[in-house]
């Protein structure tokens, strides 16, 4: 199954890197969206997560904030 997933994150972020470097690991293609560099789509992970923090993860609508690397790997099936 092909999952829709969004990491909205920023460069200088060492969790975001990791979430990035893992999904990479398994394959899983994402749409990486630098928020220290749009503004509309910071805003966009605000209302989507009610968080400033980043990483934030929507991967089939579901959000995650931060790397929580096992709710990851359950809502994407891999291990």
């Amino acid at each position: 199954m092909e999952h829709t997933v969004i990491v909205y994150s920023t460069p200088a972020c060492s969790w975001c890197q990791a979430a990035k470097e893992h999904l990479r690991a398994h394959d899983v293609a994402f749409d990486d969206i630098d928020v220290a560099a749009d503004m509309d789509r910071a805003r966009e992970m605000v209302e989507k997560s009610g968080q400033y923090g980043v990483p934030v993860l929507d991967i089939d609508g579901e959000i995650i904030v931060g790397f929580d690397r096992s709710r990851i790997n359950a809502l994407l099936g891999i291990g």
